[in-house]
């Protein structure tokens, strides 16, 4: 399931007949993507796994239903940039703009983790997954509780809860199409989705 704001299913002007992006193809050469527009219960039964690439801040009750589908067994992988600089033209304050951070209402808290912005901002490289990434303005997680633990020098964290599990990247830029083609970020994602079906 795929739920996000940024162009990756559809392009931002909604072009059906226009090049599908190199983040979609990356995850249809693997899974079957199902687009979902809010996290409830009758969206997330759909499915175990769940990526979610800077969302809209989603209601009390869904993220209720988000975590409750964790705790039962699901995976998700959340991109959760705290800067974003992907480039839109849609205008600012626009509700189909991709947020420039992430809206978290309470969900990263209750899992026991606090995200920060970054220390500048600007070009950035990271290393996970024996990779060097190229980004713009990432953040940092930092572990609150003992469930979750962090790595990258907090680019990411890795949360378990009961069966389920929840990873958390704190940057959303390393995907632009730009850079995913020519450079490891497509392969970041795919090994951290299947990290997660283990």
């Amino acid at each position: 399931m795929l739920l996000t704001t940024l162009p990756i299913a559809f392009p931002e002007h909604f072009a059906l007949n226009g090049p599908a992006s190199p983040v979609l193809k990356a995850l249809q050469s693997r899974y079957r993507v199902e687009p979902i527009s809010v996290a409830d219960a009758g969206e997330l039964d759909h499915g175990r796994l769940l990526l979610m690439a800077q969302p809209q801040a989603q209601p009390p009750e869904d993220l209720v239903a988000l975590d409750d589908w964790v705790r039962a067994g699901g995976r998700v992988l959340l991109f959760a940039d705290p800067a974003l600089e992907w480039p839109s033209d849609r205008p600012l304050g626009s509700l189909l703009r991709p947020p420039y951070a992430f809206a978290d209402t309470g969900l990263l808290a209750h899992w026991g983790l606090r995200l920060q912005g970054p220390d500048q901002l600007g070009p950035a490289e990271v290393k996970i997954d024996g990779f060097a990434l190229s980004t713009r303005s990432p953040g940092k997680v930092v572990a609150t509780n003992h469930d979750c633990s962090i790595e990258s020098g907090g680019f990411v964290a890795r949360c378990r809860m009961g069966p389920g599990e929840a990873t958390v990247i704190a940057d959303a830029d390393f995907l632009n199409s730009s850079s995913a083609v020519e450079g490891p970020s497509l392969d970041v994602l795919l090994i951290e989705l299947a990290r997660l079906e283990r």
